[in-house]
């Protein structure tokens, strides 16, 4: 009869009988096991332990958390609507103040241009005769007679409006006054002591009695003074104080 290989008989002997063997065994084992290891403990408080237990202390090896890198977003640039300003309620005009009106210059001071008699006066209604034309004619002034050389005055302050050389009423200063007056020096020596645009002021020198007006050499040495108001010609004995 040939005989089975190992292994099947193995695995008859596992099959039958042997199974329980096996179990018994383990059961042994874990019996005498279990006793050495209750009689290896020191419940009693005994002298000495049978056998010391080796401890065998397995540190953990720490574990390594990753860690990411916290990243703070960069912060994103706040956008602020810029305050668009309200319209400011347009600003109620301020009053034009009214221009203050000057104060007109007057002329109150008169003087006579010089000291003498009134040889001839004023004259535009009524005709006069004129000794040196041998006519009858109107006279636009006054003469006041003087000898050759006698200064003669400014009758008030203002300004030389011209020096002139007239044909018929020879060297000739008119002076512009306030509230458009003029007042007119005629027959004055041929070089008078101002020039237009010069200020004088009521008594100032302007010249000398003369011989240049050539329309009254019949008369005594005089100075012919006129008077003119807004263009129109008026009676200088108006304006000219008692003598």
């Amino acid at each position: 009869m040939k005989k089975k290989p190992m292994l099947e008989r193995l695995g008859d002997f596992m099959e039958g009988k042997g199974f329980y063997i096996v179990l018994f065994l383990c059961v042994a084992a874990i019996g005498i096991s279990g006793y050495y290891l209750f009689s290896s403990l020191d419940l009693g408080g005994g002298d000495a332990a049978v056998a010391a237990p080796t401890q065998v202390v397995v540190t953990p090896s720490p574990t390594v958390q990753a860690v990411k890198p916290s990243v703070n977003p960069a912060p994103s640039p706040s956008v602020r609507p810029s305050a668009t300003p309200e319209p400011s309620a347009p600003a109620a005009p301020s009053p034009t103040p009214e221009p203050t009106p000057e104060a007109t210059p007057t002329v109150s001071i008169f003087v006579w241009p010089v000291r003498g008699q009134v040889v001839a006066d004023w004259s535009l209604e009524v005709l006069a005769y004129d000794e040196t034309m041998g006519d009858w004619r109107t006279h636009s002034g006054v003469d006041i007679a003087a000898p050759v050389g006698t200064q003669v005055m400014a009758a008030a302050a203002g300004t030389v409006a011209s020096v002139e050389q007239d044909d018929l009423m020879g060297t000739t200063v008119t002076i512009a006054h306030a509230q458009g007056l003029s007042s007119v020096y005629a027959n004055l020596g041929e070089i008078p002591t101002v020039e237009a645009g010069d200020h004088v002021d009521a008594g100032d020198v302007i010249g000398a009695i003369g011989t240049t007006a050539v329309a009254e050499l019949a008369r005594a040495p005089h100075l012919h003074l006129e008077m003119i108001q807004d263009g129109e010609s008026v009676d200088p004995l108006i304006y000219l104080p008692e003598q």
